[in-house]
């Protein structure tokens, strides 16, 4: 079993685009979304949820108002300013680290568990898929991310599935991180503009600091060609592999709209440009250890 993730650097790109495409053309694969700040493969894929599991990112403090004598030390220990002049919780402020609770002389503070958000095991026309929903204001998304992945390696393990697609959040950060960690190849989306340049940069330092085979495609490559030619010598020089170039097109927001794919959208140079891609993809995780 192989694991792919297809990230970005920043957003934008058409990454999601592109994984939604590559999850049409590929064959007994398990998709997840790892955008869970975010997450909008669904809207392509429109899955059915078929199991939904609660997600508990960090601990919240929660004080026994019969215990506490109101002495204070916990409000003085709190770095956060997280204890209201009741001695009740402002779980806004909370941040989860427990001081509170070892200080407090009477035990009237204890770390509760506290859900912060949703996974989904869905099924899609083109196979089962893992997607999430971190709440409003919720940290952890990275731990949230874990739980999508360990939810789609369970499903793959039990499907005897060959390929785990995942779609991964933009940025450089937590999330991302805890996506392409166990990954055999990135899929690496930019676009020939000066952020793009500048985050593709970023994104391949991540991917080389843990070891992640990765490859590139350059979308939207006309809009600015001598950025795009700049990008593929910069590859060239890393030794990094750029998988395909797509145009500037207005078919993927259409497809988007009938809430297709590009691959089922239509049926032209674009579609046959992602399908060189995913060709690519193919070979070059065939050949990773």
């Amino acid at each position: 079993m192989k694991q792919l993730v297809i990230i970005s650097g920043k957003g934008g790109t058409g990454k999601t685009t592109i994984t939604a495409a590559i999850a049409s053309m590929a064959e007994n694969a398990i998709i997840a979304d790892c955008d869970v700040d975010a997450p909008n493969l669904h809207l392509l894929l429109e899955p059915e949820i078929m199991e939904t599991s609660d997600f508990y990112g960090m601990d919240i403090a929660h004080t026994d108002t019969e215990k506490c004598t109101g002495c204070n030390i916990c409000v003085d220990n709190c770095n956060f300013g997280a204890i209201n002049a009741d001695h009740s919780i402002n779980s806004c402020k909370c941040e989860g680290c427990g001081v509170c609770e070892y200080v407090c002389p009477e035990n009237a503070i204890k770390m509760i568990r506290n859900p912060s958000g949703k996974v989904f095991d869905s099924m899609t026309r083109y196979g089962p898929m893992v997607h999430a929903e971190l709440m409003i204001g919720e940290e952890a998304s990275g731990k949230l991310v874990t739980a999508v992945k360990e939810h789609a390696l369970s499903l793959a393990r039990e499907n005897g599935s060959d390929l785990v697609i995942y779609d991964g959040p933009p940025g450089t950060g937590c999330p991302v991180i805890a996506t392409i960690t166990g990954a055999d190849l990135a899929l690496i989306v930019t676009e020939p503009s000066v952020s793009g340049i500048h985050d593709l940069e970023r994104i391949i330092q991540v991917t080389d600091h843990f070891g992640i085979p990765a490859i590139v495609c350059v979308n939207k490559y006309d809009i600015n060609e001598e950025n795009t030619k700049q990008i593929e010598i910069s590859c060239e020089e890393r030794g990094i592999i750029v998988a395909g170039k797509l145009p500037y097109d207005t078919i993927p927001n259409k497809a988007m709209i009938g809430k297709k794919t590009v691959i089922e959208y239509s049926d032209n140079g674009f579609s046959e440009s992602l399908r060189d891609i995913w060709r690519t993809v193919s070979s070059e995780l065939d050949a990773t250890p």
